[in-house]
C-alpha cells in the first residue's frame, strides 16, 4: 500500500486548512496515521492518489446509493452541465425531485429544497419554534443534527470521536434552550415532557442513531416518542439526513410505521452533490416564508444540478426489485461479516438497518451514547488499517455507519469478508 502522495498533499493541506481537512473525521486521527486523499471513484470502489483500489463501504458518507458514478447519474450532469450551474431562480427540476421526494414520504405534504443536512435540521427548528411559539427542544445523547449552535451538545459522530461534544463557541444562552436526553429511555423522555412540555418547541432525533454507529430503536421506542409529542402538541422532527432512502426506500419512517410532523433529509436526493431538504405538514411548512413569517432562504437552494443527480439516482434505486436486490445484498454483507468475526473469536456487536451498518469492538448491547462509548476504539483503529491495507474502505471512527450501494457485489463481499476475517484474527 503505497502512501507517499498522500503525505504529501496532507502535509501540504495541513499549512491551509484546520487539522489538513475540512471536516474533522477526515484527519484520520481517531485512527491513526494520514487521511487517503481521492483521486477518482467509479462503481464500488475508490482510488487515492497513490494509485491505491479499495472498496468503498463509506460511499461519501451515504449519498452514492447507486455507486460512484453511475453512467445515468453523469450522463444527467454532463447535459444539465452545458445549459449553466445555477440560475437562482425555480426550475422544473425543483418540482420533479420535490414529486419524487413526496411520494416516497407521505409524511411531507410541502417540501423546501436547502443545501446541507446542517441547514435543513437548523431550518427545521426554526419552524418548529415559530409554529409553536415555544423556545426549548429535545435532543438524544450522541445525536448529531448538523454543526448548528443549540445542537452541539452531546454531539456523535466526529464531535465524539474527539471528545469534545460540547463545542466552544456555542453560547450557553443557545444550549440552555436544548434539553439532552438517552436515546431508547421512553421514561426520561415521558418525566421531562410532562415537566416542561409548554416550554417544548420540538423533538430531533435520529430514529436510527447513525452518528453513533448505528443504533437501532428498541421495540416500542419511537411509538412513545410519536405518543408523547402529539398528545403535548410538540413538533417531531425525524433527522433523515442519514437513514432517509437508507433503511427503506420511504425511510425509516416507513420502515417503523411513524409519521413525525417534519422530516429533514440529505446526501442521497442530491446524488452525492451538495443538497438538503426539510418538510412535513403544510400547517408548519406554510408558515415558511415568503408563504408565512418563518424566514428561510439560500442562493443556491434547489441548484440544478443538485436536483438532476438527485432525480438520476432516484430514478435508479426506484425501478422494479433494485432496491430489494439492494437488501440483499447489505443482509449478504451482514452474514459474511457476522461469519468472519466468528470464526477470527473476535468479540464484536454488529448491527444493521437496511442499507447502514456498524460493527462494535464491544460485548456489550448497544442501545445508546453510554453502551456505544464501551467499544474499545484501539481495537477498531487496528481493524480499520487491517482493512485498508487489505483494500477496504471503511469509516475512519468507531462511531460512523458504513453503507452498501447498488455497485456492489457477491465478489466485492467475498473479498471483504476475508479482509475482515484476517483483520480480526490480527486485532
Amino acid at each position: 500500500m503505497k502512501t507517499a502522495k498522500s503525505k504529501a498533499l496532507f502535509k501540504k493541506a495541513s499549512a491551509l486548512m484546520p487539522g489538513g481537512v475540512n471536516s474533522p473525521v477526515r484527519a484520520f486521527r481517531a485512527v491513526g496515521g494520514n487521511p487517503l486523499f481521492i483521486s477518482r471513484a467509479k462503481g464500488s470502489r475508490i482510488f487515492d492518489a497513490d494509485g491505491n483500489s479499495y472498496i468503498d463501504y463509506v460511499l461519501s458518507w451515504g449519498p452514492m446509493i447507486a455507486g460512484h458514478a453511475h453512467p445515468k447519474v453523469v450522463a444527467a450532469l454532463k447535459k444539465a452541465v452545458e445549459n449553466g450551474t445555477s440560475y437562482g431562480a425555480p426550475t422544473a427540476l425543483e418540482i420533479r425531485l420535490a414529486e419524487m421526494v413526496i411520494k416516497a414520504y407521505p409524511s411531507i405534504e410541502k417540501i423546501r429544497m436547502v443545501n446541507s443536512g446542517t441547514e435543513a435540521t437548523m431550518s427545521a427548528i426554526r419552524a418548529a419554534r415559530g409554529f409553536t411559539g415555544r423556545d426549548k427542544i429535545i435532543k438524544f445523547e450522541g445525536g448529531y443534527h448538523g454543526h448548528g449552535d443549540g445542537l452541539l451538545v452531546k454531539a456523535g459522530s466526529g464531535a465524539a470521536t474527539f471528545g469534545v461534544p460540547d463545542s466552544p463557541g456555542v453560547p450557553k444562552s443557545y444550549a440552555k434552550n436544548t434539553v439532552t436526553l438517552p436515546y431508547n429511555d421512553p421514561k426520561a423522555l415521558k418525566a421531562i415532557i410532562e415537566k416542561q412540555w409548554k416550554d417544548l418547541a420540538a423533538v430531533v432525533i435520529e430514529p436510527v442513531a447513525g452518528n453513533i454507529g448505528c443504533v437501532l430503536p428498541r421495540p416500542g421506542f419511537l411509538e412513545t416518542v410519536r405518543r408523547l409529542t402529539k398528545k403535548y402538541g410538540i413538533v417531531l422532527i425525524f433527522d433523515e439526513v442519514m437513514t432517509g432512502f437508507r433503511v427503506s426506500y420511504g425511510g425509516a419512517q416507513a420502515h417503523f410505521g411513524i409519521k413525525p410532523d417534519l422530516t429533514c433529509l440529505g446526501k442521497v436526493i442530491g446524488g452525492g452533490l451538495p443538497v438538503g431538504a426539510f418538510g412535513g405538514k403544510k400547517e408548519i411548512m406554510s408558515m415558511i416564508s415568503p408563504e408565512g413569517p418563518i424566514y428561510q432562504a439560500g442562493t443556491l437552494s434547489g441548484n440544478p444540478l443538485a436536483m438532476t443527480a438527485g432525480i438520476a439516482t432516484l430514478d435508479i434505486i426506484s425501478a422494479p426489485k433494485v432496491y430489494a436486490k439492494l437488501l440483499d445484498r447489505a443482509a449478504e454483507l451482514e452474514s459474511a461479516l457476522r461469519d468472519a468475526a466468528l470464526r477470527a473469536g473476535a468479540t464484536v456487536k454488529f448491527y444493521r438497518a437496511g442499507t447502514m451498518f456498524c460493527t462494535y469492538f464491544t460485548d456489550k448491547e448497544v442501545v445508546d451514547y453510554a453502551s456505544a462509548k464501551t467499544a474499545d476504539t484501539v481495537k477498531f483503529g487496528r481493524f480499520f488499517r487491517g482493512l485498508l491495507e487489505r483494500g477496504v474502505n471503511i469509516a475512519p471512527s468507531q462511531f460512523e455507519a458504513g453503507f452498501i450501494s447498488t455497485a456492489h457485489t457477491s465478489a466485492d463481499i467475498t473479498k471483504t469478508a476475508r479482509a475482515a476475517f484476517e483483520s480480526f484474527r490480527s486485532i
